[in-house]
């Protein structure tokens, strides 16, 4: 069997020639369509009262997220809840602190951010730690953050403002692909429930999490980035393909247990 058709969860590049997959596609000859198996969206009205949380008793909202400032402001305005010129908004990245723009005059607000990573969102979260902190969430979520500040004996809640769901697959025919290329385990659960056994392509996936989750699930990995030999996803694809189009055999990726 030759691959020439792979599937990548992933919304379709503005450059095409600028995706990491354009030159490994001309080498091996693929045809690569993208197409994302999950979405993100906001919680209802009904889902945000249920957790029971008072916006207003909080004085610094923390958001890793556009999704989540989306779903926070459409529910406080459905929930007639007006946030105080007083609130200080903390943001993982610049992008997202410039976001809000969309909904509050900017440069009334107290607004800070950090450099995206996990290490300069907790320094800037330790640095408001006096104030009362509400940490805004996408489920499913990395436990990290919530576990380093509980760590930490910071004061905060947290509430779920959006969710990970399954898009709809009813347009895709899996049976024209021979790989498909997975990102999280969101998206194997997608792909187990949106297609049928025997229609599925065979799978690659990203990152030792999402790996092990289609594994756990009956799913034969056949390539995984990143590893020594493949640090990105075009790589191993490229490294899998080539062999499997040369008529070699190739085993089904092994994890050792941690």
């Amino acid at each position: 069997m030759k691959i020439t058709s792979v599937l990548v969860s992933q919304p379709r590049p503005a450059v095409i020639e600028k995706s990491p997959f354009y030159e490994m596609s001309q080498k091996c000859e693929l045809a690569i369509e993208y197409s994302p198996l999950i979405k993100v969206e906001g919680v209802s009205l009904k889902e945000f009262r249920s957790q029971r949380i008072e916006v207003l008793d909080h004085t610094a909202l923390i958001f890793t997220s556009r999704t989540t400032v989306d779903s926070f402001f459409k529910v406080c305005e459905q929930a007639r809840i007006t946030i105080p010129e007083t609130m200080k908004y903390l943001c993982s990245t610049e992008a997202i602190a410039l976001y809000l723009q969309k909904y509050i005059v900017y440069r009334k607000r107290k607004i800070s951010f950090a450099d995206g990573s996990f290490t300069g969102l907790m320094d800037l979260i330790v640095k408001n730690k006096a104030e009362k902190l509400l940490l805004t969430l996408t489920e499913p979520h990395k436990p990290e953050l919530v576990q380093t500040m509980e760590k930490l004996k910071l004061k905060f809640d947290q509430i779920v403002l959006a969710r990970t769901v399954s898009a709809d697959l009813s347009t895709i025919d899996p049976a024209k692909y021979q790989l498909a290329v997975l990102y999280s385990p969101a998206e194997v659960t997608a792909f187990l429930n949106g297609f049928e056994e025997d229609k599925r392509p065979m799978v690659a996936t990203f990152g030792d999490g999402t790996t092990r989750f289609a594994i756990a699930h009956g799913l034969s990995v056949r390539a995984m980035a990143p590893t020594p030999q493949a640090p990105s996803m075009a790589k191993a694809i490229e490294l899998f393909v080539s062999k499997i189009n040369a008529g070699e055999d190739v085993e089904p990726v092994v994890l050792a247990d941690n």
